[in-house]
C-alpha cells in the first residue's frame, strides 16, 4: 500500500485522516495588520493534570518569524525542529535570518514530502506561520499536504468555518 493511493471518491486517505486531526484540533488564528501580526490560540489539555504551562501552542522559529497549530502537538515539534535548523542554515550561510516566505516553502517542502515518502505519515497537523521581514509582515498557512497561501487573515482548527466568517466581517 502507498501513501499516494487514491480512495474511490478520489481523495488521498492518509491526507484526509491529516486534515481530520486538524479539523479536531484547538482553533487558531492569525491577523496582519499594516505593522504587525497577531497569532493566537487556546492552551487546552487534555486533563486537567497537565500542568498548562508545559504546553506550547506557539512558539519562535527565529526573532522575526513564529507559528501556531492545529492538530497533533507531535507532529508540530517535529516541524519546529526542522524549521529551526533550516533558519539557522540560512542564517549561517547569508548572515540574517530568512524571509518568512522562503521558510515557509522550506516547511511545505518537508509537509509535502511526507506525503510520498514510504515509512511515514503526512503531517497531522496545519500551520500559521507570521513573519516581518523587509517587505512588511506577513501572514501564510500552510495544510498536511504541503499546500501554502500567504493570507491576511486565516483561522486553522475544530473552528475555523465560524472563526473565518468573523474574520471576514
Amino acid at each position: 500500500f502507498s501513501l499516494t493511493t487514491f480512495s474511490p471518491s478520489e481523495k488521498l486517505v492518509q491526507i484526509e485522516y491529516a486534515l481530520n486531526a486538524v479539523a479536531q484540533g484547538v482553533t487558531s488564528i492569525g491577523i496582519k495588520a499594516t505593522n504587525g501580526i497577531v497569532i493566537a490560540t487556546k492552551k487546552k489539555s487534555a486533563s486537567p493534570l497537565i500542568d498548562g504551562s508545559s504546553l506550547k501552542k506557539v512558539a519562535n522559529v527565529c526573532p522575526n518569524i513564529g507559528m501556531v497549530y492545529s492538530g497533533m502537538g507531535p507532529d508540530f515539534r517535529i516541524l519546529l525542529s526542522k524549521a529551526r535548523k533550516a533558519a539557522q542554515k540560512y542564517k549561517r550561510i547569508y548572515n540574517e535570518y530568512p524571509p518568512t516566505g522562503i521558510l515557509v516553502k522550506e516547511v511545505a517542502s518537508v509537509m509535502q514530502k511526507f506525503t510520498q515518502s514510504g515509512g511515514v505519515h503526512p503531517f497531522g497537523i496545519s500551520l500559521l506561520i507570521a513573519g516581518y521581514d523587509e517587505t512588511g509582515p506577513a501572514l501564510y498557512q500552510v495544510d498536511p499536504s504541503g499546500s501554502y497561501w500567504a493570507w491576511k487573515a486565516s483561522a486553522i482548527g475544530k473552528n475555523m468555518i465560524n472563526a473565518k466568517t468573523f474574520l471576514e466581517k
